[in-house]
């Protein structure tokens, strides 16, 4: 194992990090919301926020990962950090001799992908990344890169934000005025993640797809798998009675189970499908080369898993699949796999339907 060599700047470095106070504190929903995303656009089960102190890195945010923080000198991000310009992609770990015998990748979490992006302070000092890892190989196209980048950038910024509300709390004696400026940031805050949300094509409660960026992907399949005389199933998700998780906890509630579900969802796909959020509590699944067959065994083992998966408030799924037909167009598609969502309603619902 390779340990990570110290920036030049590293005392100026550490300062810039201490001042912003963020060390040690409490997970906030904005980190956890933004890991999310990256994650989803990546497809990556594991990520983190990650800052590298002076002999540790510490998750701001985390994801898939056991522990809040780990020793520098297993860090990946402490080799990320040495390059303020560009981000840090290791493709497999085992084949890298920088990692292969890292304690990471031998034993838990088993990384094998990792890809971080410096969190670079307005000063040009890095603090941290903002990190996707996998248990398996994998590479990210120019999309996934530039928007990961992108991200790491609203990292920065909700630390930034962090440090001027700090300051406010320390000189401002006007309760009232105080309370103003924390909204006006809050709405700023809001704002600019939704307008980043719609450019990503990211829906930001699930982290999955919008329906918008789907649809477009969902054409583009369907082209591919005409020229290539290659199938493609689209199944529709529906969570069971999820208006009754809202009406008897409230929407608060609702939003958390929905967010969880999204984690979870993207968890059980299977390689190289694409889930998304395609409004309230349904979801839509695009599952290049299978067929209505191979997609519904899928879809049961998906079945199975929501039954049983461990989320705040247990929940099944009703799910309508239908196997592309040559010829077809995406509303036709999409008609089929509803009619097959119903009819697994109508049959008592917790169960898979497959369109004709």
């Amino acid at each position: 194992m390779h340990k990570p060599a110290r920036p030049a700047n590293e005392a100026t470095r550490l300062d810039e990090l201490h001042r912003y106070e963020i060390l040690d504190t409490l997970s906030e929903v904005a980190y956890d919301d933004l890991l999310a995303v990256a994650a989803g656009i990546c497809g990556t089960p594991m990520g983190a926020v990650s800052l590298v102190d002076a002999e540790r890195e510490w998750y701001k945010a985390a994801l898939g990962v056991p522990t809040r923080e780990g020793p520098r000198d297993e860090s990946f991000c402490a080799h990320a950090i040495l390059h303020a310009d560009r981000l840090m992609v290791v493709a497999d770990a085992q084949e890298d001799p920088r990692f292969r015998d890292n304690p990471r990748v031998l034993g838990a979490p088993g990384i094998r992908f990792y890809a971080g992006a410096p969190l670079v302070s307005p000063s040009g000092h890095v603090t941290g990344t903002l990190c996707v890892m996998d248990r398996q190989p994998r590479v990210l196209d120019t999309f996934q890169q530039e928007s990961l980048i992108r991200l790491s950038r609203q990292v920065v910024t909700l630390m930034e934000l962090r440090r001027v509300n700090r300051r406010l709390r320390q000189h401002l004696e006007e309760r009232e005025w105080y309370e103003q400026q924390m909204q006006d940031y809050q709405q700023l805050l809001e704002l600019h993640n939704e307008e980043l949300s719609t450019q990503l094509g990211v829906d930001p409660l699930t982290g999955l797809a919008s329906r918008r960026a789907f649809t477009a992907a969902l054409e583009k399949a369907l082209s591919h798998a005409a020229i290539e005389q290659q199938p493609v199933s689209l199944a529709l998700v529906d969570i069971d009675h999820f208006k009754a998780i809202n009406d008897v906890h409230g929407h608060p509630v609702g939003d958390q189970v929905l967010g969880e579900f999204g984690q979870l969802l993207r968890r059980l796909v299977p390689v190289g499908a694409m889930p998304a959020r395609h409004g309230g509590e349904e979801f839509v699944l695009l599952l290049p080369g299978m067929d209505r067959t191979r997609a519904a065994s899928a879809a049961e083992a998906m079945c199975r898993a929501v039954r049983e998966a461990p989320l705040s408030r247990p929940v099944t799924v009703s799910i309508g699949v239908a196997g592309w037909r040559t010829g077809e167009s995406t509303a036709d598609l999409y008609a089929r796999a509803d009619a097959a969502l119903y009819a697994a309603k109508r049959e008592g619902r917790d169960r898979v339907m497959v369109a004709g």
